[in-house]
């Protein structure tokens, strides 16, 4: 499999004039537009993952989202867009999400990558180890040889460990066993049925199935708060999250033979500082170096990459 799989007509450099550089997550697509340097408009619309939705629906996101984006800006006309996103792991995938961007921006240069390659760049490096834990959860570096490889990524069917809906799930589970045992709801699922405004354990089951894997995903800060309040189970799960993170941290970087930077980020891994401590721990048990924690949004990134590209 070809780890950092991307459309073929990307820029040598980045183009004068306008770029836009999308994130695509498992919960929200973000669009930003530079002119010249300059941020001239900033939105956010619905995922446009087609692991996440259907492509009519990543269409509808796609097209809501460069509205806003020319309403902003008028005149928009893109000379280039560069796109991160889950899920793309093959060139196939990254020419069918080309195909969804192209009516929006049809004289542009389309470089479309794994969401990964955004949040190193915006970690301030060319070479590391990026980690997502959002909605899902992935790890993809490169070294000074240029050779690059990824861990996980997987979807929620197969991995994401480390991620919200990763906790999320793993709440309800946890629930729904001590219903099972008999057992009264103790903190962390009193917590998970308040926010889900449920009277029950038992309702939990066809909520879960009805829900969606971005809405069990926004369930994980209950995780958080629990463990905030001393809840042992929810102080393992984390635990089990920072390990399972710095797992596939390791895996890249051993395959690519250095230690770091590594940059852990995205919607968990920039906002949650008991998953931030776990991950330090288990990726300095591995071996790792130095972690960096990104403090932006990794669209930002964007702006180098095509520069480099």
């Amino acid at each position: 499999m070809h780890p950092n799989p991307q459309t073929q007509n990307a820029p040598p450099a980045a183009p004068p004039g306008t770029i836009v550089g999308l994130d695509i997550g498992g919960s929200k697509t973000r669009g930003i537009a530079w002119r010249d340097g300059v941020v001239v408009a900033d939105a956010v619309a619905g995922s446009a993952n087609v692991q996440n939705v259907s492509p009519e629906v990543a269409a509808e996101h796609l097209a809501e989202l460069f509205a806003a984006l020319d309403a902003a800006s008028p005149g928009l006309a893109p000379r280039a867009v560069f796109a991160g996103a889950g899920g793309i792991d093959t060139p196939e995938d990254a020419a069918a999400l080309e195909a969804l961007i192209r009516p929006h921006a049809p004289s542009a240069a389309i470089t479309v990558v794994h969401d990964t390659r955004l949040l190193l760049a915006a970690g301030g490096t060319d070479t590391g180890v990026a980690v997502i834990s959002g909605t899902g959860s992935a790890a993809w570096g490169t070294n000074d040889d240029g050779a690059a490889a990824r861990a996980g990524g997987w979807g929620y069917l197969l991995g994401d460990e480390g991620s919200g809906y990763w906790l999320g799930r793993e709440a309800v589970r946890y629930s729904l066993q001590r219903m099972d045992r008999g057992e009264a709801p103790d903190g962390l699922t009193t917590m998970l049925l308040a926010h889900c405004g449920l009277a029950h354990p038992r309702e939990l089951i066809a909520h879960f199935h009805q829900e969606t894997r971005r809405y069990w995903a926004a369930t994980s800060p209950v995780v958080f708060d629990a463990a905030a309040a001393g809840h042992a189970h929810s102080l393992a799960l984390i635990e089990e999250a920072g390990a399972d993170l710095a797992t596939l941290a390791a895996t890249c970087a051993h395959r690519l033979g250095i230690t770091g930077p590594i940059v852990l980020g995205s919607g968990l891994g920039s906002n949650q500082p008991a998953l931030q401590e776990a991950f330090r721990t288990h990726a300095a048990a591995q071996g790792l170096g130095e972690v960096r924690i990104l403090d932006k949004d990794p669209i930002f990134g964007v702006p180098s990459l095509v520069g480099n590209n």
